[in-house]
C-alpha cells in the first residue's frame, strides 16, 4: 500500500512451481576402481563372534571381562580357520577345551574357565594352495579375556621362580598379569626392599602384559615381585629373578677343544663343542666324525648353564660333548661340531691322530 506499482516481466512457463530442495538422485553404481576403495574398510572386519545364547551373537570388544566358572564360545566365519589361545590350554592338553571346524565356520567353546585361561583369543582363515598355507591378513579377528576370580587377582603360572632377561637393544617384560583389569599393580624390589617408581616413559604397566621396561639397564636387575589391590587383601605374585644380558648377536660363537690330538689305540678321547651366547637363545648341536658312517659307537651329551661375566652380565654356556671310549684305527681323523641359533650355523673342527 502506497507503493509505486513495478513494471511486472511476463512469467516463464512453469515459474511459480516449487521446486524442491533434496532433489533425490538415482545412485550411479560405483566402478570397479570406486568400489575397490570403498570396500578398503570392510578388508579389516573381524570374522569373530561371541555365542551369547541360542541364536544370539555379538561382535566382542577388544576386551572382554567374564567371572571366572562361566563357559564361553566364540566363532568364525569360515571352512579352514586356525586358532590361538593362552599356550597353558595347549600344555596342559586341557579337556575343557573344544574346537570344531563346521561348514561355514569353526567353534571353540572353553568350560568351566579358571584365573588361568585369561589371554588373548584370535582366529584367522587359511588359504591354501596345495599343502602351502598362508594367513589370510584381512579375515581376522581378536579380542582378550579377562577371566576375574577375586581370590586370583594374578594370572597363575606353572612355576614360582622365574627368569627374565634384560636385553639393553629391546624391551623387557615382567609378566604379572591380572584377572581383574581394574586391580591397582605395583612393582618391588625384594633387595632392596622398595617399591619401583613407575613412570609412564620408561617402564610401563599394561594388564595384558605386566610391567615393560623400555630400556633395560644393568640397574634393574635383581629379584621383583608384584603387588595388586582390588577390594580386598593386596596380593603377591610369584618372584622374578631380572638377569642382565650383554653378548654379541649373530650365529654361535663356537670353540672346540679335543683331550688329546694323539690317542692310543683303546684310549679314552672326548672332543668338547662350546657356545658362549644369550641365555634364552637356544643352541642345536650336529656332528660329523671319523667313524660315523661305520656307526662306530660313540657318546654325545649336550647341556648348558648361565654365568655371570663382569658386573651384572649373564651370559649363556651351551656345550656338546663327544666321547670315544675305545680308541682305534677308524677313528681317527676330523671331528668336526656344527653349532646352530636362529641367527645362523657356525662350524669348527680338530683333528685326532693315531699315535
Amino acid at each position: 500500500i502506497g507503493q509505486p506499482a513495478k513494471h511486472k516481466r511476463p512469467k516463464e512457463p512453469g515459474e511459480n512451481k516449487i521446486k524442491p530442495v533434496n532433489k533425490r538422485v538415482k545412485p550411479k553404481t560405483p566402478k570397479m576402481k570406486e568400489r575397490e576403495s570403498a570396500d578398503s574398510s570392510l578388508k579389516s572386519q573381524s570374522i569373530l563372534t561371541q555365542v551369547m545364547d541360542k541364536d544370539h551373537f555379538q561382535k566382542p570388544a577388544a576386551t572382554l571381562s567374564l567371572a571366572a566358572g562361566r563357559s564361553i564360545e566364540l566363532r568364525c566365519k569360515g571352512s579352514n580357520v586356525t586358532w590361538n589361545y593362552p599356550s597353558y590350554l595347549d600344555t596342559f592338553k586341557d579337556s575343557r577345551l573344544s574346537i570344531k571346524q563346521l561348514d561355514k565356520y569353526s567353534q571353540l567353546i572353553l568350560a568351566n574357565s579358571t584365573a588361568a585361561d585369561t589371554g588373548e583369543y584370535s582366529c584367522w582363515l587359511q588359504l591354501c594352495n596345495g599343502n602351502k598355507c598362508r594367513k589370510d591378513e584381512t579375515k581376522t579377528g581378536s579380542t582378550y579375556i579377562f577371566f576375574t576370580d577375586k581370590e586370583e587377582l594374578f594370572v597363575p603360572t606353572p612355576s614360582y621362580f622365574e627368569i627374565v632377561y634384560l636385553n639393553p637393544d629391546k624391551p623387557a617384560v615382567i609378566p604379572c598379569r591380572v584377572t581383574t583389569p581394574s586391580a591397582k599393580v605395583t612393582l618391588h624390589r625384594e633387595f632392596p626392599a622398595e617399591e619401583i617408581e613407575i613412570d609412564g616413559t620408561d617402564i610401563i604397566y599394561d594388564a595384558k602384559k605386566g610391567f615393560v621396561f623400555q630400556h633395560p639397564t644393568p640397574d634393574h636387575k635383581g629379584i621383583v615381585y608384584c603387588k595388586a589391590e582390588s577390594q580386598g587383601a593386596p596380593q603377591i605374585s610369584i618372584k622374578y629373578h631380572l638377569l642382565y644380558v650383554e653378548v654379541p648377536k649373530g650365529p654361535p660363537s663356537t670353540t672346540i677343544a679335543v683331550s688329546s690330538s694323539r690317542a692310543g689305540l683303546s684310549d679314552r678321547v672326548h672332543v668338547a663343542c662350546t657356545v658362549l651366547g644369550e641365555p634364552d637363545v637356544d643352541v642345536n648341536f650336529r656332528w660329523q666324525y671319523p667313524g660315523q658312517e661305520s656307526e662306530r659307537p660313540v657318546i654325545i651329551q649336550n647341556f648348558w648353564r648361565l654365568i655371570n661375566r663382569g658386573i651384572g652380565h649373564t651370559t649363556r654356556i651351551s656345550k656338546s660333548v663327544l666321547l670315544v671310549e675305545d680308541f682305534e684305527d677308524i677313528d681317527a681323523g676330523n671331528y668336526v661340531c656344527i653349532a646352530q641359533n636362529l641367527q645362523g650355523e657356525t662350524t669348527v673342527a680338530t683333528r685326532v691322530e693315531l699315535k
